[in-house]
C-alpha cells in the first residue's frame, strides 16, 4: 500500500513541524547540491526558517557573485525610457541587495568560524576555514607572548629603579649616621652616657673639712671614732637604731 498524499497545511504541533523543517531542509539542500554536481549548473539556495535562522548553500566560491550575477540578470538592461526616479530607485535598490548579500555572507563566515552551520561547506571550503583558523590562533598566541614579553620588561625595569633608590636611600642613611656621630663626638673620643671626661690637676681638688666617718641616726663615742680611724678613712654606715 502506497503513502497516503500529504494535505500541504502549516504544521501546528511545534515539535513535529521542526521535525519536518529539518528533514525537508536537509533534502532540499541534498537535491541543491545534486542538481549543482550532476548537471554542471551554477545552483543558489537561501532558506530562513521561522525563527529568522539562515541555511543556505551555494554550488559557486562566493554566494555573493552568484548574487551578482542574478542582479545583473534581472536589472542589467533596463528600458530607455525609464524615468530618473525609477532609475534611482533601481540603483538603491541594487546597492542595498549587495549590502544585504554582503551581510548574510559575513553573518555566514561568522557562523563558520564558530563552528556552526558547517553541513553545506565542501572539503576545500572547510580545508580553508581549518587553515584560517590556524592562523587566527598563532597571531593570537603572538599577541600574547608580545604583551607578556613588554609586562615583563617593564616589570624588569621598575626593579631596577626600585634596586638604585634603596642604594641612594642606604647611601644618604649611612652619610647620616656619620654626620650625626661627627656633631656628637667631634674630638673623635668615646664618651659614654652619664659619664664626664677626667679631668687631670689639682686645680680641682678641693679636700673637704669634716670628720671622716659618716653620722647617721646617732651619736657615736668618740673614743670608739678615734680609735676607728686609724689610718684609712672609715665609710661604713651602720643602720637605725630602734
Amino acid at each position: 500500500m502506497g503513502r497516503g498524499r500529504v494535505e500541504l497545511k502549516r504544521i501546528e504541533n511545534k515539535i513535529n513541524r521542526q521535525v519536518t523543517f529539518a528533514k525537508r531542509r536537509n533534502g532540499l539542500l541534498k537535491k541543491a547540491y545534486e542538481l549543482s554536481v550532476l548537471c554542471d549548473a551554477e545552483v543558489a539556495l537561501i532558506i530562513f526558517s521561522n525563527r529568522g535562522k539562515l541555511y543556505e548553500f551555494c554550488s559557486s566560491s562566493s554566494m555573493l557573485k552568484t548574487l551578482e550575477r542574478y542582479q545583473k540578470c534581472n536589472y542589467g538592461a533596463p528600458e530607455t525610457n525609464i524615468s530618473t526616479r525609477e532609475a534611482l530607485e533601481l540603483s538603491s535598490q541594487q546597492e542595498y541587495l549587495k549590502l544585504k548579500a554582503r551581510y548574510e555572507a559575513l553573518q555566514r563566515s561568522q557562523r563558520n568560524l564558530l563552528g556552526e552551520d558547517l553541513g553545506p561547506l565542501s572539503t576545500k571550503e572547510l580545508e580553508s576555514l581549518e587553515r584560517q583558523l590556524d592562523v587566527s590562533l598563532k597571531q593570537i598566541r603572538s599577541t600574547r607572548t608580545q604583551y607578556m614579553l613588554d609586562q615583563l620588561t617593564d616589570l624588569q625595569r621598575k626593579e631596577h629603579m626600585l634596586s638604585e633608590a634603596n642604594k641612594t636611600l642606604k647611601q644618604r642613611l649611612l652619610e647620616g649616621t656619620q654626620i650625626n656621630q661627627l656633631q656628637w663626638n667631634p674630638n673623635g673620643q668615646d664618651v659614654g652616657y652619664g659619664r664626664q671626661p677626667a679631668q687631670h690637676g689639682d686645680a680641682f681638688f678641693h679636700p673637704l673639712e669634716c670628720e671622716p666617718t659618716l653620722q647617721i641616726g646617732y651619736q657615736q663615742d668618740p673614743i670608739t671614732v678615734a680609735a676607728a680611724a686609724g689610718p684609712s678613712v672609715n665609710t661604713y654606715m651602720p643602720g637605725w637604731l630602734p
